[in-house]
């Protein structure tokens, strides 16, 4: 969508009024290098330009709004609806980190339920070991986190963005999950299981699809609390023209020494308690269909290894860095955090 309401400062005003009448959404996106948000350009902008003597061969360069607002591609559903209302406009263009434009949002689209074709697959088979006795009668996806469990929080937020499609990999305890969910209509979802007979990884489940997604698909841990924006994500994804797509979160950890950089016997430096920074895997994925060929077919197979996978093979594999809020709950420390943190997080 963003390509058709695309100008460059040197687009001629001609130009802007055929995409912006095109376009539907009374506004077109100005790009520099590499799609970099440089401003926007409406029709009242243009309108003010021809009564000064702008003329329709005239480029564009002097009259576009240059200050715009933009959200970023991490920002909530919810967040972007406040903003727009409380600011009075209607749309808003969605940038990544580094300024490019993945898309734009429309305040009127915002509002509106819709539906999603993109499968959601859970993988939501594990033992839950580290959370015994908690897990000892019921699997981890299934514990109470503000005081419903975490995996029904996870189909809530993807059915909040329209993703409805719901896969569920079962295993331990299986019938647990089945008998909550059942076919997800009390949920606003339709869910279908895969029962793992053996543990077959956070991959290794999605060779036992019967039938191969037609779009790019979501595949999450079902341990995991997050607020993403699953719609940006999935135009992040797209937008990189990558086979497959990993969120990740930054990690840090202080060395409780001084640490002594050493080149050979000589001492070079000291560096007292330093912080180290790293990004780890969030659990969450965005695959295109095609990465279903390089998985095994009924073997164990974790997701970080079918990464690697298409590395070694020279596929295009991207990150997705979340900065919002994100807790993997595997440990009893983690599970009590959820629950203090949920209201504050989660409506």
């Amino acid at each position: 969508m963003i390509d058709d309401i695309k100008l460059t400062p040197q687009s001629k005003i001609r130009e802007a009024l055929a995409i912006i009448d095109k376009g539907g959404i009374k506004i077109a996106v100005v790009m520099g290098n590499n799609n970099k948000l440089l401003g926007t350009l409406s029709d009242g902008d243009i309108r003010r330009a021809i009564l000064k003597g702008k003329g329709l061969d005239d480029s564009i360069g002097g009259i576009y709004f240059r200050s715009p607002r933009s959200v970023n591609a991490n920002e909530s559903k919810e967040d972007i609806i406040n903003l727009c209302i409380r600011k009075k406009i209607y749309q808003v263009p969605v940038i990544d980190d580094d300024n490019r434009v993945l898309g734009i949002e429309i305040l009127d689209e915002l509002l509106k339920p819709k539906t999603q074709p993109n499968k959601v697959i859970l993988m939501v088979g594990g033992l839950g070991t580290r959370l015994r006795p908690l897990t000892e009668k019921t699997p981890k996806p299934m514990l109470h986190v503000g005081k419903k469990p975490i995996l029904q929080t996870i189909i809530e937020n993807f059915a909040s963005y329209g993703f409805i499609n719901i896969v569920m990999c079962v295993n331990y305890k299986s019938d647990i999950i089945k008998d909550y969910f059942g076919n997800g209509k009390k949920f606003g979802v339709c869910i279908s299981y895969i029962s793992e007979k053996e543990r077959m990884g956070t991959a290794g489940a999605l060779s036992l699809l019967s039938d191969k997604p037609n779009e790019p698909f979501f595949v999450m841990n079902g341990d995991l609390l997050t607020n993403v924006n699953f719609e940006h994500l999935l135009e992040f994804h797209r937008f990189g023209n990558a086979l497959a797509t990993m969120c990740v979160r930054e990690y840090d950890f202080q060395v409780p020494y001084g640490v002594v950089n050493i080149d050979n016997e000589r001492i070079v430096s000291i560096e007292e308690k330093p912080i180290c920074k790293f990004f780890v895997n969030a659990g969450i994925y965005i695959l295109n269909p095609e990465c279903i060929d390089y998985i095994p077919k009924d073997q164990f197979y974790d997701m970080p290894t079918l990464f690697e996978t298409l590395i070694s093979l020279n596929k295009e594999t991207q990150s997705f860095p979340l900065r919002e809020y994100w807790l993997d709950i595997g440990r009893m420390d983690e599970y009590e955090r959820a629950n203090r943190e949920y209201y504050k997080v989660f409506q």
